[in-house]
């Protein structure tokens, strides 16, 4: 691959507490996938649930990443500013059949095997008497796609059964709709994002049909773990990273990422350490080590 090619990528944390390790290293890969291409990086702040996210955290991220020389080449997105965006795109799913409104709940959906005991699907409006969820019509499918990492991919689509749900009862928008709609709007042309989110690119795909668009290329990099084999993430309680050695932990990022930084670099400054990484970025090390 080079990079004659109009690349854009994007790292989009969602703001549930500060940037911990695991997130720098998937933010490291994605900027050096980038860069490295000759391509455009870019922040989307994923704050759809506000119930998880703590006032503090979107200042937290974006002030760890400025402090490891991570920065967009646009001014960051928000998605808590972008409902209108969503709404119309529900709103022309629904209008093509492939969006429905659903009320049963997920101890009916569990009871039933995840088919819908009030034929939702079937029907055009849910029970004005309860609450209801959207959710996409997936049509069943075999899947087939290529990891930029992990080579061919194959994924089993389930009508009914898989139905992701677009907006949720309490009337936040759902990742599966959000991540589809803004990486259009963005124009994004590459993702790179770790291999926890594999299993969503079919239901993906078939968005990106749904609303006629152009999907990106994927690339799953493994996620980081911590001793007990959870992956780091804020419900494992992953600790912070700290912001006074960022030079440190983009070494350390960059030896998770296997591409064997010289222990030079650390007297270094941020920029220095950047500028090798870019330069000698490797993607196949992470394949080899992936497997």
């Amino acid at each position: 691959m080079n990079g004659f090619y109009n690349y854009q990528g994007r790292f989009a944390p969602s703001p549930t507490g500060p940037l911990h390790f695991g997130s720098l290293v998937t933010a490291l890969a994605s900027y050096l996938e980038a860069k490295s291409l000759g391509g455009r990086w870019l922040i989307r702040i994923e704050d759809l649930d506000p119930l998880r996210e703590p006032p503090s955290a979107t200042g937290q991220i974006l002030n760890s990443l400025d402090a490891h020389g991570l920065f967009p080449d646009t001014p960051v997105l928000f998605q808590s500013r972008r409902q209108s965006a969503y709404h119309t795109a529900i709103e022309h799913l629904l209008s093509t059949g492939r969006a429905y409104r659903c009320s049963c709940s997920r101890k009916q959906l569990l009871a039933n095997h995840g088919r819908h005991p009030q034929h939702c699907r079937e029907v055009s409006t849910a029970s004005s008497s309860q609450p209801f969820a959207i959710r996409f019509a997936l049509h069943d499918e075999q899947c087939c796609w290529q990891d930029q990492i992990l080579g061919p991919q194959h994924q089993v689509i389930r009508a009914e059964i898989d139905d992701p749900v677009l907006l949720r009862k309490e009337g936040f928008f759902a990742y599966q709709l959000a991540v589809v709609v803004d990486d259009i709007e963005q124009g994004i042309t590459d993702v790179v994002r770790g291999s926890d989110l594999l299993d969503m690119t079919g239901q993906q795909l078939q968005i990106y049909q749904a609303l006629e668009a152009t999907p990106p290329r994927w690339l799953h990099i493994p996620v980081i773990v911590n001793e007990q084999g959870q992956k780091l993430s804020k419900q494992n309680h992953a600790p912070a990273l700290d912001d006074r050695t960022p030079a440190r932990n983009l070494f350390n990022a960059l030896t998770a990422l296997h591409q064997k930084p010289p222990e030079s670099l650390l007297g270094g400054s941020v920029e220095d350490l950047l500028e090798w990484a870019c330069a000698h970025w490797k993607r196949r090390a992470i394949h080899l080590t992936s497997r």
